[in-house]
């Protein structure tokens, strides 16, 4: 839960389109919440619990490095420039 107030506090909507842009949100932070859970479940029942937080930790690291290689723009996206 921890994450989703997170990812929800991170979204600036203008006024107008705020409760659709919420809303969209929601579901999309909500779905990928549940698949990764499933995904976490099935993994550690394959695998076992630690060696399946070991991968998805390399996982989530490699993802995390491709997409700091594929769009360099996003490194930049916290500061005021």
């Amino acid at each position: 839960m921890v994450s989703v107030y997170v990812s929800q506090t991170l979204i600036v909507t203008p006024d107008a389109m705020r409760g659709r842009v919420a809303a969209v949100s929601f579901l999309f932070i909500g779905a990928s919440h549940e698949l990764g859970e499933f995904e976490s479940g099935v993994t550690a029942r394959l695998f076992g619990p630690v060696l399946a937080a070991v991968l998805g930790g390399l996982g989530s690291l490699c993802v995390t490095g491709l997409w700091a290689r594929l769009f360099p723009a996003l490194r930049k996206a916290d500061r005021l420039e």
